[in-house]
């Protein structure tokens, strides 16, 4: 049994499940993917194929080809509870936002943190990446600084909760990747930030 378009299939936080038996015997489920975008996976055995394109959707190989069937979350975990358990966990990123011209977060983000922290919590060994930034006021040398303070001090809250230095990355590009983009010397708000990015 082969499946096409695997590779963003699985970039979508989708899985197929397989399991191997004697001869052709298999079995493939296509999972939600973890951000709800529509996926699907083309089963194909010998000449015929079986298209999965719902979430659950589910297809046996068989000697006469792949047979569809639907399934459900609940038969799903019953039959590949271990396979699920061992899936790493999706990327996910977070966005934190920071007081004009200062490297000091917002209220609402200085409370957005300990969202931060509990999914890297989730991760025996979290790779993350934080990116500063700011907004067009400033020149491009005060921005380029100002954006990476921004960034090592999102880095050291997070080696403080006992992120291994070696795991956390900070870089600042400066106002060259803005949000909203702006004219030159415009205060946005939503381009004074700092980037997350966990794997």
């Amino acid at each position: 049994m082969t499946s096409r378009h695997a590779l963003p299939f699985f970039a979508a936080g989708v899985a197929a499940l397989l399991s191997a038996c004697a001869g052709p015997q298999g079995t493939a489920v296509l999972l939600p993917s973890s951000d709800g975008r529509p996926t699907a996976v083309v089963v194909t055995q010998g000449q015929q194929q079986a298209v999965l394109d719902r979430p659950y959707a589910a297809a046996r190989t068989t000697w006469y080809g792949p047979q569809p069937y639907a399934s459900s979350e609940q038969a799903v975990r019953m039959r590949f509870g271990a396979a699920l358990a061992a899936l790493p966990l999706p990327p996910a990123q977070f966005t934190l936002y920071f007081v004009e011209g200062k490297d000091e977060f917002t209220d609402a983000s200085r409370r957005q943190l300990d969202a931060v922290f509990a999914e890297l919590a989730q991760r025996p060994v979290p790779d993350v990446l934080v990116i500063g930034h700011t907004d067009r006021t400033g020149s491009d040398a005060y921005n380029d600084r100002l954006s990476r303070q921004r960034a090592d001090v999102v880095r050291l809250a997070l080696l403080v909760r006992g992120i291994a230095p070696d795991n956390v990355v900070a870089i600042g590009r400066g106002q060259r990747e803005p949000v909203v983009p702006t004219a030159d010397g415009v205060v946005e708000p939503l381009n004074r930030r700092v980037e997350i990015q966990v794997r």
